[in-house]
């Protein structure tokens, strides 16, 4: 959560200066759902040398370097950014299926995406719909939703923010084998839920 001095706007204008607190609490505001984009884009494909949270990571680190330089002229708020975002984050996914693809029918090798990118490789359709950027923040709402528990969704969310599993007992103040089996139970519904 951003606080009042982090605005949306005032982070995005203290990030073109280079600031890297603002970049820090942006990517605090959007990771878990960054990388609930990415997992909605991959869907269930295999993941071979990098899965959603990689992708959000690089899409945001993508963000980040162009911003910086100054290279999105109409980035002035939140929604801006947030369709900066989703066309990036849709991108990174798009090219990880094609680079896990090419493995699938045994072309090329393993290699990470800042290779891939420093190289130039993957260019895709050049924009998301704001409608498949909806949908996506809609389908994750319904899976928190259905968790039906505040102390799953808590550890849902810590856990698509990065920490791990030490870290969200320290912070729900349990042990580590009880956030072990609520992400076993959140698995169970998610999965039930795909499948269905």
């Amino acid at each position: 959560m951003l606080s009042p001095s982090h605005s949306i706007t005032r982070c995005i204008a203290m990030l073109r200066r280079g600031d890297r607190d603002a970049a820090e609490a942006l990517w605090g505001a959007y990771i878990h759902r960054l990388v609930a984009l990415a997992r909605a884009r991959l869907g269930s494909s295999p993941r071979r040398a990098a899965d959603e949270e990689d992708v959000a990571l690089s899409a945001f680190d993508s963000f980040y370097r162009r911003a910086e330089t100054g290279q999105f002229a109409r980035l002035d708020g939140r929604d801006d950014l947030w369709q900066v975002l989703v066309m990036i984050t849709e991108r990174k996914a798009i090219d990880l299926l094609r680079r896990e693809g090419r493995l699938s029918r045994g072309e090329g090798r393993v290699i990470p995406l800042s290779e891939a990118e420093a190289r130039g490789e993957g260019a895709i359709d050049p924009t998301p719909t704001p409608e498949f950027a909806a949908q996506v923040v809609d389908e994750f709402r319904l899976l928190l939703h259905r968790l039906g528990d505040d102390s799953l969704r808590n550890v849902a969310l810590m856990k698509l923010e990065g920490y791990t599993n030490r870290e969200i007992a320290g912070r729900l103040g349990c042990i580590e084998q009880t956030i072990e089996r609520k992400l076993r139970s959140i698995r169970k519904i998610w999965s039930a839920e795909v499948d269905a």
